[in-house]
């Protein structure tokens, strides 16, 4: 095996996609369990975190599987940049709807996951080319 391969082989960058999916499953699980507690603490309607939940276990198993690939198509890695893309400016459009009535901690968690699935769509796009092998 060359150098080249195995410092590609070593690149923490490449779990990318694992931290993702992980990320994804952490949280919708959470929002699952926890969503009547956190919708008092949030200010944030328990449907909206129920919503919330789903969709980030969804975006988890798509995730997870997509990084348990060896092979990760390009077209696949595209598919989780505009994912995370939307997720970020539907979590900044709720952020805008429940200004008003979310508590602080509410506002935080909406902003906190726009801001990290945003960070994931631009390295997941700068570093594409890396991720599409395990």
């Amino acid at each position: 095996m060359s150098q080249v391969q195995k410092k590609k082989m070593k690149d923490p960058r490449r779990h990318l996609v694992w931290v993702d999916g992980l990320a994804g499953l952490l949280v919708g699980a959470t929002m699952l369990l926890l969503r009547g507690w956190l919708s008092e603490w949030y200010g944030l309607p328990a449907g909206l975190l129920l919503l919330l939940g789903l969709a980030n276990l969804a975006y988890g198993s798509y995730s997870t599987s997509l990084a348990a690939r060896s092979h990760r198509p390009e077209r696949l890695i595209l598919l989780l940049v505009v994912a995370n893309s939307l997720w970020a400016i539907f979590c900044l459009t709720l952020t805008i709807r429940f200004f008003d009535t979310a508590t602080v901690l509410g506002l935080g968690q909406l902003l906190g996951e726009a801001s990290f699935v945003g960070g994931l769509a631009c390295l997941e796009w700068r570093w594409r080319d890396l991720l599409r092998t395990a």
